[in-house]
């Protein structure tokens, strides 16, 4: 996740998008896969600001939420 200024949503993206791909070309077998979002934030962020939100209508238990959608075993975190 990256913060950006930007005039719009679509300048946001289209900033994040030239960083993904510049990143992923120092990377052996890592592939930048074209999907960038974008996500207003109001102010200054500061301690506790809501940087990103993702909701999602599942019909799955908590923890089988967790496992197929975020906690799968393959996730790469740094």
């Amino acid at each position: 996740m990256t913060l950006w200024t930007a005039r719009s949503a679509d300048e946001a993206i289209e900033r994040a998008e030239g960083e993904a791909r510049e990143y992923c070309e120092g990377l052996d077998g890592v592939e930048y896969v074209m999907f960038a979002e974008a996500f207003r934030i109001d102010g200054t962020p500061g301690e506790g600001a809501e940087v990103f939100s993702l909701m999602r209508e599942s019909g799955l238990p908590p923890g089988e939420y967790v496992q197929r959608f975020f906690a799968t075993g393959d996730e790469r975190t740094g």
